[in-house]
């Protein structure tokens, strides 16, 4: 019987906040939480967010782009949306026994430079690292 945490971390194209949180959880707390991740639309994995995930000792390479509808037969007892997207769409996330927003900026959209960009990706992965560790620490 397996008595972890599932949860679910969800944001529009499942492509970076979701799956660095993703990673994150399972890397830190795994052995407690079982974690997945979805989004409203597919697409496909940032290879910006495999690269900062790598910088910090995390390997999420193999993770591919879900939809919710891929996850429907699924239950979990957290949801989690971390684009205000995706908490429009679904506000409440019927396979989750608890559903909670915790916003974070798309880091796509920062401007500037490929470094600027990827400064944008860290600056996401250490926003969603600090909010794990203050929502999920025993």
């Amino acid at each position: 019987m397996n008595d972890k945490i599932r949860v679910l971390f969800i944001c529009t194209a499942n492509a970076a906040r979701s799956q660095m949180a993703e990673g994150l959880l399972r890397s830190k707390y795994g052995d407690r939480f079982e974690v997945f991740s979805a989004g409203t639309r597919q697409s496909r994995v940032s290879p910006r967010a495999i690269e900062v995930m790598k910088e910090a000792g995390i390997d999420i390479s193999d993770h591919h782009s879900k939809t919710l509808s891929e996850i429907s037969d699924m239950t979990f007892d957290l949801a989690v949306t971390l684009c205000d997207n995706a908490h429009q769409v679904c506000p409440v996330v019927s396979c989750a026994h608890e559903t909670v927003h915790q916003g974070f900026p798309d880091p796509h959209l920062t401007p500037g430079s490929e470094e600027d960009i990827l400064n944008g990706y860290r600056d996401v992965r250490d926003m969603i690292a600090a909010w794990i560790d203050m929502k999920f620490t025993p």
